[in-house]
């Protein structure tokens, strides 16, 4: 059954007096497939743009190129989407029967296009991040390819805090796996970073997080509303792309919006520009992210 969302995407930069502002890179627009149709889509610029170009990156990601005019007191893009979203069955989908459970091996075409979702960003000199990996793969039976990475998505929620950090970037997972916390950003760092050492693929990917607490007024335990939000695919032998967020211990379904994926999260960024100024001009930045079920 189809769920319709609306989405309004708004990130605001404020300078104490006119600066030069270079090209931005804008990754709003949600990626649409089989289970995700993009229906309409709005993009409002402040100051009015010079140019706006569509593109599609490297990853196939919808990226708006923007060239602001300049100089400006500020920068603000406001971009509206309405979305139908079929669900992923990220649970259900049969596996190839060699790859029901863990080790299992990618075809030689598959390894061929997976190459840069199966290679480490990250160096693992000590065998940290590995040994962190290793504790869910069982001793006592057979490992389920698919149930390991339930397992681990549930532990990452349990078992770290969420804190949120406006800061740009994303900590390294060793950082995560000390501390114990991070962003959604983090956790999926550090999931693909574990997974892949185990020799799942494994990409980041940037979007929209639904929360259905927001339509109802009520609280909830879900983390990650009010901005843009992270999580991980995985690809698995006979059921492709699959949804894995360690931040809500969500797997599938329709509440994830996705819009850019990427090797790591540094190329999944939703705004990247330039300016130029003083170091003080930058007032700050303001991000609002609204996502609305349609009631009929």
């Amino acid at each position: 059954m189809s769920v319709f969302f609306d989405i309004t995407h708004t990130t605001h930069y404020r300078y104490a007096q006119p600066v030069a502002l270079g090209e931005h890179r804008v990754m709003f627009r949600p990626r649409g497939s089989h289970d995700l149709r993009v229906l309409a889509t709005d993009m409002q610029v402040t100051p009015t743009p010079v140019d706006i170009r569509m593109i599609q990156d490297v990853y196939s990601n919808s990226v708006a190129l923007v060239k602001p005019q300049s100089p400006a007191l500020e920068f603000k893009v406001v971009s509206s989407f309405s979305v139908e979203h079929t669900g992923t069955r990220a649970l259900d989908l049969p596996l190839n029967p060699d790859a029901e459970t863990y080790p299992f091996a990618y075809s030689d075409e598959e390894r061929i296009a997976l190459s840069h979702y199966l290679a480490p960003y990250y160096d693992d000199p000590t065998g940290e991040l590995f040994a962190w990996a290793r504790q869910f793969v069982r001793n006592d039976g057979p490992t389920g390819t698919r149930q390991l990475l339930i397992e681990m998505t549930q532990f990452i929620r349990a078992a770290m805090r969420y804190q949120a950090r406006f800061d740009e970037g994303v900590q390294s997972p060793y950082d995560t796996m000390r501390w114990e916390s991070g962003t959604c950003r983090d956790f999926a760092t550090l999931m693909i970073e574990a997974i892949r050492r185990l020799g799942y693929a494994a990409r980041f990917v940037s979007g929209y997080l639904y929360t259905p607490w927001l339509d109802a007024g009520e609280g909830s335990q879900i983390v990650g509303a009010g901005a843009t939000h992270a999580w991980l695919q995985v690809y698995l032998p006979g059921a492709g792309w699959l949804p894995f967020d360690p931040t809500n211990d969500l797997i599938g379904g329709t509440d994830l919006i996705r819009v850019g994926v990427a090797r790591h999260a540094s190329g999944a960024s939703p705004v990247s520009g330039s300016w130029r100024g003083f170091p003080g001009d930058r007032l700050g930045m303001f991000v609002d992210v609204q996502v609305r079920k349609r009631t009929r």
